[in-house]
């Protein structure tokens, strides 16, 4: 059974059902309805602006400074490795760069399969 073969069976079971409720019952349960309806918020519209600016107060309002630092020093941390780590991968290339310039591969290194596990070792030094 899908899911729309069963609400519209639960649907039919309800109006069913509706048949053997009471006038008195159904007559307050319209007045319920009626005054929840008059409570319902009414969505206003706005523009997009002014909705950005209302979600800016509204959750930045209740924050206190020690959580702004504590943010701020969170990204000034994720920034400063992110730094370092570029930092190490152009480093390891440089040597290798340095190498290949500096002519100190042999020839037949170019051709070997293990020229990716020399570069490595030659690396590591």
């Amino acid at each position: 059974m899908n899911e729309h073969h069963f609400t519209y069976k639960v649907r039919q079971h309800l109006n069913r059902g509706l048949h053997d409720v009471s006038p008195v019952t159904v007559n307050r349960l319209d007045s319920i309805k009626a005054r929840a309806l008059s409570r319902q918020k009414v969505a206003v519209r706005r523009s997009v602006l002014a909705g950005v600016s209302s979600f800016v107060q509204d959750h930045f309002e209740n924050l206190h400074l020690r959580q702004v630092l504590l943010a701020f020093a969170m990204a000034v941390g994720i920034l400063g490795y992110t730094y370092w780590s570029a930092e190490q991968d152009i480093a390891e290339l440089e040597v290798l760069d340095s190498a290949l310039l500096a002519d100190e591969l042999p020839i037949a290194a170019f051709t070997d399969k293990g020229f990716a596990a020399w570069l490595k070792s030659s690396a590591s030094r």
